[in-house]
């Protein structure tokens, strides 16, 4: 938990590149292989993940959590998979699956706990991590999970517990950037400046220098801002974020043309981002360019929409999944038939109606769903029938 991804105040893509898959049972020599155990399946699931290839990757979970319903890594795969489209409540019942079986099984159990917060069920959050921390009270991430927690519910009680963490253990420095965040939602800007200069001395992070960035921005020093930010770019070119603020804080400056160019920076790193489109616009606008304005507002309005849509579509999709998981088929198709008319270019809906048809007897209409997912998403094979 504090030696990988980015520094986010809740700790923690490219199309698959198979051909097409057929869609009858006999696979010809060269086609890819759908993985009929839930092992194979999961294995397959994050090596699509690892390829930026999510969709399919979630469709896979899903078959490998009915597959194998007891196995607590497919559960906690399926949960993470499932927080990230917003599916909090089905993400929290998989890490609840996970930990019936390995209660042990310390990162469901943090996964549980920030996914809780996340759906606004902050106070059992808490509790939960309380009672980690009450069974090692001298482990320093436990009160690190309980620090994430409480961040969101008692700012003091999460400073004061991540101060905790910084006793145990000095060096964490996702506690101490943790820590800085917690200062600057309570307007305690020195001290967040303080507190992210020692985690630089500590780890020096593109996060650490990204908040630090919006920390002087905020505080009207400009000149500091871009100079942080500019840093945190030169130490992750990829950093979609410092590069979306950096243009934010050149359009604040009316440098029209170094703002355009860093937002388009931030739209190829992350295409999907409303406001990055947002921001390009009024930037343009600004520069007396009204038609690529326009065009951008209209993207920005888009990209809500579609985001919208996929989220209340992934939402029906997990309802369904399990709902097919606990054997009522019929009524799944009816879940996954709601999710593909919220948007039908859901491919993990079209990819579970095939499982659900398929053990409903419907081999015709389940070879049509999965050629449907397949088309929308390649990684998606289907599995033989019967599975």
């Amino acid at each position: 938990m504090r030696r990988s991804g980015r520094l986010t105040p809740v700790v923690l893509l490219v199309m698959s590149t198979l051909p097409s898959p057929r869609v009858d049972a006999q696979a010809a020599p060269g086609d890819p292989v759908h993985p009929s155990s839930g092992r194979a399946a999961y294995a397959r699931a994050r090596q699509l993940d690892a390829e930026g290839n999510d969709s399919a990757a979630l469709a896979l979970l899903w078959y490998a959590s009915g597959a194998a319903p007891h196995d607590p890594d497919i559960q906690n795969a399926l949960g993470e998979a499932l927080a990230r489209i917003g599916a909090l409540d089905a993400a929290i019942d998989a890490y609840s699956r996970a930990l019936a079986e390995r209660p042990e099984f310390r990162k469901a159990a943090n996964n549980r706990i920030l996914t809780l917060v996340k759906a606004g069920r902050g106070e059992e959050a808490v509790a939960r991590a309380r009672a980690l921390v009450a069974s090692a009270p001298q482990d320093a991430d436990r009160h690190f999970t309980l620090g994430l927690a409480e961040s969101e519910q008692d700012v003091d009680a999460a400073i004061a517990t991540f101060m905790r963490v910084l006793q145990l253990d000095p060096g964490h420095a996702l506690a101490r950037y943790n820590l800085a965040l917690v200062l600057k939602r309570a307007d305690r800007l020195p001290e967040a400046v303080e507190t992210l200069t020692r985690a630089l001395e500590i780890e020096p992070r593109p996060e650490a220098l990204y908040t630090l960035g919006v920390i002087y921005w905020q505080q009207g020093d400009t000149d500091a801002a871009l100079r942080t930010l500019r840093s945190a770019i030169a130490a992750d070119a990829r950093y979609a974020d410092a590069q979306y603020t950096l243009g934010a804080v050149l359009a604040a400056r009316k440098d029209w043309a170094g703002a355009a160019d860093a937002l388009r920076r931030a739209i190829a790193l992350r295409p999907g981002t409303p406001g990055a489109h947002d921001t390009l616009a009024r930037v343009l606008l600004q520069s007396g360019d009204a038609a690529a304005s326009a065009a951008e507002f209209a993207e920005a309005a888009r990209l809500r929409r579609r985001a919208a849509r996929q989220q209340e579509a992934g939402v029906w999709t997990a309802v369904g999944s399990r709902t097919l998981e606990i054997g009522n088929a019929a009524g799944a198709v009816d879940q996954f038939r709601r999710a593909i008319a919220v948007w039908e270019e859901y491919a993990p809906a079209h990819y579970q109606m095939g499982l659900a048809l398929q053990k409903l007897g419907d081999r015709e209409a389940s070879r049509s769903a999965f050629a449907r997912a397949a088309q929308l998403n390649p990684g998606l094979v289907p599995p033989p029938p019967g599975r």
